[in-house]
């Protein structure tokens, strides 16, 4: 009794705030009921960044088990041996998304738990039961298991045999890989993507190298193999052919007969210009034809972004007349992960630093300070700024340009900056993470509302995990995973977020805490930053 009329005076106290709203956890008005009919609400995983077990139950090297290996590559030399070790602790796992309330959840496929050597070697029945008893447990409780095929983890024996994404060959493989998941799983999944976020695997594995297997050039890094000119385009290209063979294949054998529906994984930013210039309104039409449109233009239209031919010229890859037809339309959606914006230079008529001004990166320059001052809240990663009006900015962008075809946003989420002094608890409380969250809906809220057709929402992630190269110092979980227990622990955000799903505002004790804190400052907009 005495809990419920302390809740009643700190709502009371509240309620004098213009920012009311806010200190219920409602920003803008927002709540669950007010997202369309069947939205789905969930979090994302990767399977090297949570499974461990390497070389169990018959599992192959990938390449990142291989890279994550090689010192220095990795922040800590730390690597996903272990991981979340969620190949043991799957079932625990699903009980928390249960306990969450999620209608959907993302998780990807390990190629090499699947098939060890890739197309030289046989199938994995240990890797078919683990994903079986994934899916299984999931529709058990409700959640709609969203699988993604290809998550960055290759088998390290196509890079050794052929070079991976840098051979036609792989596209052979992919489709092989892309059948065997159709047959195993098809019957109970209904969202398939193909490959995770094609044009930053390009980005970071061909161009800087920090992705495997490393490649690089100058003045993008000093790799011993590589060239950042010209293998980013080829890397690209192939993946492209790969997810539309895939594609073909699931339409002409699988979709009608399974029900589901299959798209790709785009990484996006938005961007805002430097300047007030025209020079550099041009440059940030340019970003996003060579990082979004490079992805998504093929599958819609059949053909690269028009800024990228023009600059790249013959060393842009051509489809054929018969991939045009093939990769044109081979989308049924469109997944977007977001994390944040960015600021675009001219490069062409400006001097910027070296590799902004190379035709690769579109003659432009990204940054997110502009005189000194942060576009938005900085966060565990440099490049990543809170600015929530970018989601809606990107949602539009992608709505007009592509004819408004279905989309999700299969990752967003927030990590804050690492403070040397940081305690557990002040991980679990993760007051800025939940400000993220909320100001990030209500900006897609808005899109939605311009009739923008988007249909889920995606935390990354459900639980700390091993971020690639910045191993496990930087955590984006909603729940927080001690590295020497495995423990998964609630942060706030988990209260937060199970009563968002709800459509609840509870009245325990830390939600009272919350409350509290609310009435401070933090999540009546005395100290977020966040820029909306």
């Amino acid at each position: 009794m005495l809990e419920k009329q302390l809740a009643l005076l700190l709502i009371l106290l509240c309620s004098v705030s213009s920012h009311v709203q806010n200190c219920l956890g409602l920003e803008d008005g927002i709540s669950r009921s007010q997202f369309p009919k069947g939205f789905l609400f969930g979090a994302s995983t990767s399977s090297y960044q949570i499974e461990g077990a390497p070389l169990e139950d018959g599992k192959g090297l990938s390449n990142w088990d291989v890279f994550s290996h090689i010192p220095g590559k990795i922040s800590n030399d730390e690597n996903g041996d272990i991981a979340d070790d969620h190949y043991h602790l799957y079932s625990e796992d699903i009980k928390l998304m249960s306990s969450l309330g999620i209608n959907v959840y993302r998780f990807s496929i390990s190629w090499t738990r699947i098939l060890p050597r890739g197309i030289y070697g046989d199938i994995n029945p240990s890797g078919i039961k683990f994903y079986n008893k994934i899916i299984d447990n999931l529709l058990l409780r409700g959640i709609e298991p969203f699988v993604t095929i290809h998550h960055h983890d290759l088998p390290r024996e196509l890079e050794e045999q052929y070079g991976g994404w840098l051979s036609p060959l792989i596209q052979r493989d992919f489709v092989y890989f892309a059948e065997i998941c159709f047959k195993s799983f098809g019957d109970r999944i209904k969202y398939w993507t193909t490959i995770n976020e094609p044009n930053l695997i390009a980005d970071f594995a061909f161009i800087r190298g920090t992705y495997p297997p490393g490649h690089c050039s100058p003045p993008f890094g000093n790799c011993s193999a590589g060239n950042s000119d010209v293998e980013p385009l080829i890397a690209m290209h192939n993946m492209l052919l790969s997810h539309a063979k895939a594609v073909e294949l699931y339409r002409k054998h699988f979709q009608e007969k399974q029900g589901g529906v299959i798209g790709i994984v785009a990484h996006t930013f938005m961007y805002e210009p430097l300047r007030d210039e025209e020079y550099d309104r041009q440059a940030v039409k340019r970003v996003l034809s060579f990082v979004v449109s490079w992805c998504l233009d093929p599958l819609v239209f059949g053909e690269y972004p028009a800024e990228m031919r023009s600059i790249l010229g013959s060393q842009l890859p051509k489809f054929s007349h018969e991939e045009k037809n093939l990769i044109k339309g081979s989308s049924d959606f469109i997944g977007i992960n977001n994390y944040g914006t960015l600021y675009a230079k001219d490069c062409s008529l400006s001097a910027c630093p070296i590799g902004a001004d190379r035709p690769i990166r579109g003659f432009v320059e990204t940054t997110g300070i502009r005189d000194g001052i942060p576009i938005g809240d900085q966060t565990g990663n440099p490049r990543f700024f809170v600015v929530p009006s970018g989601l809606e900015k990107i949602v539009d962008y992608i709505k007009i340009r592509y004819h408004n075809r279905p989309m999700y946003i299969t990752e967003n989420g927030y990590s804050s900056p690492p403070k040397p002094d940081e305690t557990v608890n002040d991980l679990l409380q993760d007051f800025k993470r939940v400000d993220f969250h909320k100001a990030y809906l209500a900006a897609l809220l808005r899109a939605i509302r311009k009739g923008a057709d988007v249909r889920g929402y995606m935390i990354w992630s459900l639980m700390d995990n091993f971020e690639w190269a910045s191993g496990y110092g930087i955590r984006y979980g909603l729940y927080y995973v001690n590295r020497d227990t495995l423990e998964r622990i609630p942060k706030l955000s988990v209260q937060w977020f199970s009563s968002f799903l709800n459509n609840t505002i509870n009245t325990s004790k830390q939600d009272l805490k919350e409350l509290f804190y609310c009435g401070g400052g933090v999540l009546s907009g005395g100290g977020s930053g966040v820029v909306v």
